[in-house]
């Protein structure tokens, strides 16, 4: 039994080194917060590569926080509403450009292992902000952060305008954590 024991306390160790219980990895946000890194590739509208080594890839994965843009790389997944346009947005926003990564202090990394930012481009403007103001993406409900109620807002205004993807979103388009509380302008709501 003290076996068992001895093995249970070396793993919650390990995880609360790796973040699992809510507090962010020193070593991410040493290496990341508030840095200046070059985009070298963009994967599609919400995640991105940087030239900065991570572990043994030559690259961090980054995910942005706070927005989920549709998917066009999923595997097993078609390409969703409004995808193409959204990974065009953020190609043409950062690639091959400097930007600036902002971390939550509490949690750095998603379950894949990305690292989660805020990405803010040379110009000041953030880009997980333009993505929801601007409707290419949503505003992510499903974990806090900072920016939450912010972009909540800023989405309420890009579907009353119309914007982007809130031209012509259908109920079966949104992501699963809306299709049910979501409320559509009639208008918008051709699906049903």
């Amino acid at each position: 039994m003290p076996l068992v024991g001895a093995a249970l306390l070396a793993a919650a160790v390990m995880a609360d080194r790796a973040g699992l219980f809510g507090k962010a990895p020193p070593a991410d946000v040493a290496k990341y917060h508030l840095k200046s890194f070059r985009v070298v590739r963009v994967i599609d509208g919400d995640t991105l590569d940087i030239d900065c080594p991570d572990g043994s890839h030559p690259h961090t994965r980054v995910r942005l926080w706070g927005v989920d843009t549709p998917e066009t790389v999923k595997p097993e997944s078609p390409v969703e509403h409004f995808g193409p346009q959204a990974s065009e947005f953020t190609r043409s926003a950062p690639a091959g450009k400097e930007v600036t990564l902002e971390l939550e202090s509490r949690q750095t990394r998603d379950k894949y292992g990305r690292l989660l930012a805020y990405v803010f481009l040379g110009d000041g403007r953030m880009l997980n902000r333009q993505l929801v103001a601007e409707g290419y993406g949503y505003a992510d409900p499903r974990y806090e952060h900072r920016y939450g109620d912010e972009f909540a807002r800023l989405q309420r205004h890009a579907m009353r305008e119309r914007l982007g993807l809130w031209a012509g979103v259908r109920r079966e388009d949104l992501p699963y954590y809306y299709r049910d509380t979501l409320k559509l302008p009639e208008k918008m709501n051709t699906g049903h």
